[in-house]
């Protein structure tokens, strides 16, 4: 045992070096004994095996050689949360599950998520979007995840204090209505049988055992949120810091109440927001499914019907789609310039149910002459338009009906205690009784549906709590729009506008919900002992607020000063968005002065859907630079909405949701089936849908793990404000990863046990090949770099993967390979060169891929090989991000390299000419060069030609030498062309194919010289397109004089 001296003091540099260097030959030592000794069990267990075996067991046998799984290929078990023990030998292919296993847990236990408010490191935030508590995850939580985590990796491993904060919205209404339908499912009881207290009770107790699965389902995908910092905002801290928000707001006069016209939902009994309110189109009647009404109702249905006026001057006909609120009528409204009906300006007339006088108004803004009898009904509770009529006419304003959609008695005792729309039925079978319907007509229409219940929206007047928007939204608005010092940028730029028409516009916010569930107004009624009527809300200046009850004591004694009292709070909650406003902050401690809130506020980027531009993310930057003192983030990136392959919005419905898990597990068709069957389709939705999965996933959905639908998503953010997910993209890039895999397998073959990579790298001392693939290694890290840093994700990830797929895989392993066939000493130093270059490619290429890929980049670069003399860091997740080495740039290389690959193009082009049987022969092939540099270089590259086209030779010609006869040609460019040997060509066939290409680059040649010789050509056109133009007429006509001489050639055979 070591004393205990030795272990509590400090290493030196020298004894930590020389310590970590013991270590990892220890780690090797017994990674040796491990492959030893999975090579003697294996031994073991084939002499185990019976000696004699009949035919058809052997036969068995030899059917499944190939589908037997090396023992030394199998990972050995890892502990939950420790380093993943990898076999001794990567598998023959790779396997998302067996890879993407382990990782993420071990991850987590080593704190590398975890951010340090005192780190001297520059800070980088970025909150998640809370999603629902109710919810699990679907493809736009995948797309959210996969942008978010691209960025924090990347900024983690480019040196920053990254904190990615998760949490969780206590999702008012949805999870109001997900517990209440469980109650009644198994006890057969409604919340008000309950009672608020149990129904609470019943709430956390769901979401203890229930809600949170989204979050569990984040670590699948491979999140790095800092798990210590996770929040949820109805726990205590998130709900201490709502009813501060209240409290200050209120002081400031912001938040007042007000009795206005709200979206109600008469199953819910609540006031709704305007993004849960759906609108459906309806072209003419039709009848829809109501929740709690037996038989459809009719909507597009436009009903007439006439108002006796008084005074004996007959009638006057009105036009509605909801009759039942007549009811509630208080005024008919004109043009007051309609010549038919100037007699009538201030008289009345008269409701047929209930006697009461309905003036008849002149109002220009409302009416519109010429539409239908000119005349329209004003029911000023129960229509947004009619309210404002009713505002600027100080009319009555009268509500009709109760909460949960019934007429009350204000509707008269003929229709009281109806459900709306049989009422709607009982008042037009009155209207005819009485002879005053007029007939009905099919009427285009927009109905409003509650997302939530499935509700028909009803407009209700009711007293609520409103936040005033209108100076916060001003200073929202500069701090985005300000050209001398803006605060906050929003990408794509296309959003500002939406931003300024929203915030230009806006009104007050509703923030009263009548809900069980979420966060309890700190308001109070105050009833007066002397009060004539105690009801909660009946006198507008009794209302308190408080932090708590005390306080609203307090302020009571002070307003109603020696008189007796009592303090009735608000049943009410507020709105879901109230406390998700102000998430940036209340997840860093505010209001409390916290570390967190000194470190990380505000925060740097707010990722999210630009369907929640207004809805959040504006009220979140109100309330963040009123009540933080500075606007929350300083980027906003709003990513498109995900829809399927056909650019449809998704929709069980229609059977295209696509579950992320199921895309990263896979899926039969028969699963995907049986997901729908547990939903709640009708018969012909679910036929439908059952089609529609048939169609787009005849096979099921193939298991592509998480890191290709990271890619994949990722890669479709340059689609504007939609993505069309195809699977079969995903499917392509799990294939991708199958390269990856084979490319490190290679690396691992060819580097061999002892190679250890070098200090540093000379690359003027290289192979050809070993300088162009670190040139463009150079330019795909400059690009993936800037597109990360301008949010061109799409950008970064195609620089990323055209690297390692064109570049790395495709040409630089090919072209090394030649140097690793044999022990060919000649190949000696440019063996070394390519095993070094190939360590430093793999290397980069993982570290600079792995921001998009996590698990694939981690399993293969903890199987790279580390440099002798350096300490290389634990996990990729914390290893640096590669950054440009000027060194490695050179322009020089890749130009030739660009000739190479053009030459092999054009070779390969041939190749696929040739009959199935005869394109994988290796055959002699001529270059024929028409410049000496052309000619130097070619000659210069024989090998890279050669391995690449896959030739048994190849000759360089001068333009005046002769072409061998039975070749076949292409056209390289203006310097170059390519003859590949075959034994007999169809001429005729051959000469038709330069014909056409010689037509098609004269034309091109004839086009840009008329454009040229235009009149007043040299004066408009600046000098650079000039030039550059007459460049491409040189190479034009280079081009028609190789193709003549190429066809003259081939004649000469005829």
């Amino acid at each position: 045992m070591a004393s205990p001296s030795v272990d509590s003091r400090e290493l030196t540099a020298d004894e930590l070096e020389k310590k970590l260097k013991k270590e990892e030959k220890a780690r090797e030592k017994e990674l040796k004994k491990l492959k030893a000794a999975q090579k003697a069990a294996a031994v073991k267990l084939q002499a185990q095996q019976p000696a004699a075996a009949s035919k058809s067991e052997k036969k068995k046998k030899n059917a499944k050689k190939g589908q037997e799984v090396n023992p030394l290929e199998i990972d050995p078990e890892t502990p939950l949360g420790e380093k993943k023990k990898l076999a001794p030998q990567m598998a023959a292919k790779y396997n998302p599950t067996t890879v993407e296993k382990s990782w993420y847990e071990w991850w987590e236990k080593s704190n590398f998520f975890q951010a340090d408010p005192k780190s001297p490191k520059p800070p980088f935030v970025i909150v998640l979007p809370p999603p629902n508590v109710t919810g699990a995850l679907h493809i736009g939580h995948a797309l959210t995840a996969a942008i978010e985590d691209t960025i924090i990796r990347w900024k983690r491993m480019s040196g920053y204090n990254t904190l990615w904060v998760p949490g969780m919205d206590h999702a008012g209404i949805a999870t109001q209505v997900v517990v209440e339908k469980k109650i009644k499912r198994e006890q057969n009881l409604d919340r008000h049988q309950i009672g608020r207290e149990r129904f609470l009770d019943e709430v956390w107790k769901w979401k203890n055992e229930y809600g949170g699965t989204i979050l569990k389902q984040l670590r699948r995908l491979g999140a790095s949120l800092d798990w210590s910092r996770e929040c949820f905002t109805m726990d205590e801290k998130r709900s201490r810091a709502v009813t501060e928000a209240f409290v200050r707001l209120h002081k400031l006069g912001l938040i007042y109440r007000d009795i206005r016209l709200v979206n109600w939902d008469c199953v819910l009994r609540t006031a709704i927001s305007d993004i849960e309110v759906d609108y459906i189109d309806i072209k003419e009647r039709t009848p829809l499914p109501v929740p709690e009404y037996d038989a459809p109702v009719e909507f597009g249905v436009l009903t007439s019907f006439a108002y006796p006026l008084e005074g004996d001057l007959g009638e006057i006909v009105v036009a509605t789609t909801r009759v039942e609120t007549m009811l509630g009528d208080t005024a008919i409204a004109i043009h007051p310039d309609d010549p038919r009906y100037t007699h009538l300006h201030g008289k009345f007339a008269v409701h047929p149910f209930n006697g009461r006088k309905l003036k008849l108004i002149c109002d220009s803004v409302l009416v519109d002459m010429k539409f239908g009898t000119g005349a329209v009904k004003i029911t000023p509770a129960h229509d947004p338009n009619d309210f404002e009529v009713g505002k600027r006419h100080d009319l009555n304003f009268i509500n009709i009906f109760t909460d949960d959609g019934k007429i009350n008695t204000n509707g008269g005792e003929q229709f009281a205690g109806m459900p709306r729309f049989k009422a709607r039925e009982a008042v037009t079978q009155a209207l005819k009784e009485k002879g005053l319907y007029r007939g009905d007509k099919n009427n285009e229409m927009r109905l409003g549906i509650c997302s939530r219940s499935g509700d028909v929206v009803e407009p209700l007047i009711k007293p609520q709590w409103y936040v005033n928007c209108k100076g916060m939204a001003e200073d929202g608005l500069n701090a985005v729009i300000d050209d001398t010092n803006p605060k906050l940028g929003i990408v794509p730029k296309q959003y500002v506008a939406e931003w300024q028409r929203w915030l230009e516009n806006i009104r007050d916010w509703c923030i009263s919900r009548q809900l069980w569930w979420g966060h309890r107004i700190p308001a109070w009624y105050v009833v007066l002992e002397d009060d004539q009527f105690k009801e909660l809300g009946v006198y507008d200046n009794r209302w308190v607020v408080g932090r708590t009850e005390q306080e609203a004591q307090e302020e009571a004694s002070r307003l109603f000063a020696g008189k007796k009292f009592q303090l009735l709070q608000d049943p009410d909650v507020l709105d879901t968005w109230f406390s998700s406003g102000l998430f940036p902050l209340s997840v860093l401690g505010w209001p409390d002065d916290t570390e967190d809130l000194k470190a990380f506020y505000p925060t740097s980027v707010l990722e999210t859907g630009h369907d929640i531009l207004f809805f959040w993310v504006a009220r979140m930057v109100m309330m963040g630079m009123k009540l933080g003192g500075d606007v929350p983030f300083t980027k906003v990136y709003l990513h498109p909405m995900v829809r399927d392959a056909h650019g449809r919005k998704m929709s069980k419905s229609l059977g295209n949701v696509i579950d992320p898990l199921e895309v990263i597990q896979g899926v039969t068709l028969e699963n995907l089936h049986k997901r729908l069957e547990e939903g709640n389709l009708d018969s012909k939705e679910l036929k439908t849908a059952k089609e529609g999965q048939k169609k787009d996933f005849p096979d099921g959905i193939k298991e592509c793990g998480a890191d290709a639908l990271r890619f994949a998503l990722v890669s479709y953010t340059a689609q504007s404000d939609r993505i069309n997910l195809d699977i079969q993209r995903v499917v392509g890039y799990r294939e991708w990863c199958n390269k990856l895999w084979n490319a490190i397998r290679f690396a691992m073959n060819n580097l061999g046990d002892d190679y250890t990579p070098p200090i540093e790298i000379d690359p003027a001392s290289m192979p050809f090949s070993c300088k162009w693939i670190l040139s463009v290694l150079n330019k795909a890290v400059s690009k993936t770099v800037a597109s990360l840093e301008s949010y061109e994700f799409s950008d970064a990830a195609t620089a990323v993967y055209s690297w390692w797929k064109y570049q790395l895989c495709d040409v630089f392993i090919e072209v090394i390979k030649p140097y690793f066939a044999g022990n060919n000493p000649a190949f000696a130093s440019a063996r070394r060169s390519a095993q070094d270059t190939l360590w430093l490619c793999l290397d980069y290429g993982l570290r600079l891929l792995h921001p998009f890929m996590p698990f694939v980049t981690e399993e293969l670069w903890q199987r790279l090989p580390s440099k002798i003399d350096s300490v290389r860091k634990e996990s990729i997740v914390i290893s640096e991000y590669p950054s440009v080495v000027k060194s490695w740039t050179n322009d020089d290389v890749e130009s030739e390299m660009d000739m190479i690959e053009s030459v092999v193009k054009s070779l390969r082009s041939l190749k696929s000419q040739l009959p199935a049987n005869e394109r994988l022969q290796r055959r002699a092939a001529i270059v024929r060069c028409r410049t000496n540099d052309a000619c130097d270089i070619i000659k210069g590259h024989d090998l890279e030609i050669s391995t690449l086209a896959q030739l048994s030779s190849l000759t360089v010609l001068s333009e005046n030498d002769d072409v061998p006869v039975g070749c076949l040609v292409d056209i390289v460019n203006e310097s170059l062309s390519v003859f590949l040997s075959q034994g007999s060509i169809n001429v005729e066939a051959e000469l038709g194919k330069l014909k056409k290409k010689m037509e098609e680059t004269q034309k091109q040649y004839d086009t840009l010289k008329k454009k040229t010789s235009a009149s007043g050509y040299q004066e408009k056109v600046p000098v650079r397109i000039r030039e550059d133009n007459e460049e491409k007429l040189a190479k034009l006509l280079q081009e028609i004089l190789s193709l003549k001489e190429t066809s003259e050639h081939l004649e000469r055979e005829s």
